[in-house]
């Protein structure tokens, strides 16, 4: 079973890789603190996630895309989000199996 969820884990990054745009493959990485136009925010740090109803859990990383579970309560619950980073400053958000156009997030902007 386990290895089961990181093959399909696995193949679902190399999807987000392939369907949403390549501009700005090259950027730095997607780890950071991300918010979207509504409001919601996001933050990475290597394998691990605080997702926008802030829990804290592991996900599939790699420098310009990160996968991850959506757990109980923020929307899709058990479908994979698809998150892929399109240059320094944004990324871009789907749903896998969900049809309509991805989000776009933007690096948080910290004011001191």
């Amino acid at each position: 079973m386990f290895h089961t969820t990181r093959r399909k884990s696995a193949r679902l990054l190399i999807a987000a890789a392939l369907v949403l745009p390549a501009s700005g493959a090259l950027a730095d990485r997607i780890d950071g603190d991300w918010c979207n136009p509504e409001g919601k925010h996001l933050s990475i740090k290597g394998n691990e996630i605080v997702t926008p109803g802030g829990v804290t859990m592991a996900g599939n990383y790699s420098r310009h895309a990160f996968t991850y579970a959506i757990p109980a309560g923020e929307g899709a619950n058990g479908a994979q989000m698809l998150l892929q980073l399109l240059n320094e400053e944004t990324m871009q958000a789907r749903t896998d199996g969900v049809s309509g156009p991805a989000v776009t997030w933007k690096r948080c902007q910290h004011t001191s």
